[in-house]
């Protein structure tokens, strides 16, 4: 009876004191009560800023929207297998892959290249050299792939979809770090984990879970010790899923709703400004975005098309522009 009264008090000392961290976290993070609405689209689209084409491509289903130092936009079409960059206005083919998906620079000026064959190319825009990087997990090979982002260190997560559903969740994320080739296991049981980026102070993972039409919050693989766990950040109505995510410099996601023709915003606490609804001539295939020069830009892949239109705040610099 002794052990059982000792195993209780130690389990109620570990609980207190975790209360008590959480208690002191709380108190520092004390914010004024919103009044009246939380947040209105205005604050994140001037009033007079109006959708604009950028370009359109011919045939695949462009997406994984990425500029280069030089503001070049580079993308990938999984339909058609081709790695495609903007020249001079136009779509040009670039190079052919299996199925590519997702796509992000790294800092030595290479393109990492998710694909639905399940491994992960880099390719070097200066000699057109392009080599598998990444395979196999635990010495098996992985499946499909889909997109992925660096974090500040150079680290690399990346997403595992294929064979995973609403009925049949798992999907995989996996982390690799900066010094190393081999995927760390990051989370598990997705159902088809889409679109990946981190939060601006780098402590979280933000996945977009495509088939249960919301984006789970999970700690950063580096984050120190704190009492958040894994939770929905957002829950969508509408559309499919999300697809693509990008952060800007203040905090705030943003979500590419795919087959809902809009873009969602949210603050870092998860709190809703409202959507972007792409133009009324534009598709719903919201797949994809990026910020370059005050301006978001978006690939909508059913009539292969890019928008772009003007934002307030500037895109949360990637590990690619270091």
């Amino acid at each position: 009876m002794k052990k059982r009264g000792w195993a209780i008090m130690a389990l109620l000392v570990v609980f207190l004191v975790a209360a008590g961290f959480a208690g002191t976290k709380a108190a520092n993070d004390k914010k004024s009560a919103a009044k009246g609405e939380r947040h209105d689209i205005s604050e994140i689209i001037p009033s007079k800023a109006k959708w604009e084409k950028v370009v359109t491509g011919d045939g695949g289903f462009m997406e994984g929207i990425n500029f280069d130092r030089e503001g070049k936009i580079w993308m990938v079409s999984p339909m058609s297998g081709e790695l495609l960059a903007v020249e001079d206005g136009e779509v040009e083919f670039v190079k052919e892959y299996p199925g590519p998906v997702g796509a992000k620079f790294h800092k030595d000026g290479r393109l990492f290249i998710t694909d639905i064959s399940g491994v992960i190319y880099a390719y070097d825009p200066e000699t057109g050299d392009s080599k598998v990087v990444i395979s196999t997990y635990q010495g098996e090979p992985l499946n499909g792939l889909n997109d992925l982002v660096f974090d500040q260190d150079g680290g690399l997560y990346f997403t595992e979809p294929m064979g995973s559903s609403a009925t049949h969740p798992v999907g995989r994320v996996f982390y690799v770090p900066a010094d190393s080739t081999e995927p760390e296991l990051f989370a598990e049981k997705i159902a088809y984990p889409n679109g990946v980026a981190i939060s601006a102070d780098g402590l979280r993972v933000y996945i977009s879970e495509f088939a249960k039409n919301r984006v789970l919050a999970i700690p950063a693989k580096n984050a120190p010790p704190s009492p958040e766990t894994p939770f929905v950040f957002g829950q969508y109505e509408g559309g499919i899923g999300p697809d693509g995510l990008a952060v800007d410099d203040k905090g705030n996601l943003y979500i590419a709703h795919f087959q809902a023709g809009e873009i969602v915003v949210q603050d870092a606490s998860g709190f809703s400004y409202g959507t972007i609804r792409l133009p009324e001539s534009a598709g719903t295939f919201t797949t994809n975005l990026t910020f370059q020069d005050g301006y978001l830009y978006v690939t909508e892949s059913s009539k292969n098309e890019v928008w772009r239109i003007q934002v307030k705040e500037n895109g949360l610099p990637l590990y690619g522009a270091q």
